[in-house]
């Protein structure tokens, strides 16, 4: 079993699912590795990663819309240094993710045909997000 690392940057247009599946199996392609494990974390506490529908649009929507209601802006946080967006931006990131796994066969990840994984920024104004891309495989 070997590893490989990479960190993925991303340049995110503020609050939206920025969908990094391609850039993801690039970096399983430069590693040459046919099995094993993708490992994926994110470097920061206000945005997420999340694998999710690739095919319909209104998912990521109708997703986007559920967590303004859920986690919203206009309510008073006590951390607010950043902005209104920054603790809403916490708490979204809490109940979602920093990290993925996914496995892989052939060279590829295997997800779902309708599986894709996102960067899910979470704050209003565009970002630039690190992702540590770990490959344990042979």
């Amino acid at each position: 079993m070997q590893l490989y690392q990479q960190i993925l940057t991303v340049k995110t247009d503020g609050k939206s699912l920025c969908k990094i599946t391609n850039p993801v199996q690039d970096i399983v392609t430069q590693s040459g590795f046919q099995v094993g494990l993708c490992q994926l974390f994110l470097r920061h506490t206000s945005a997420s990663l999340v694998i999710q529908e690739n095919a319909d649009p209104d998912v990521l929507k109708d997703l986007a819309n559920f967590f303004a209601r859920l986690v919203p802006e206009d309510a008073h946080y006590i951390h607010s240094l950043e902005g209104a967006d920054d603790m809403p931006a916490h708490i979204r990131t809490v109940l979602t993710h920093t990290s993925e796994q996914i496995p892989l066969a052939n060279g590829r990840l295997m997800l779902g045909t309708w599986q894709g994984i996102y960067l899910w920024e979470h704050r209003q104004r565009g970002q630039r997000r690190e992702v540590v891309v770990q490959l344990m495989g042979q």
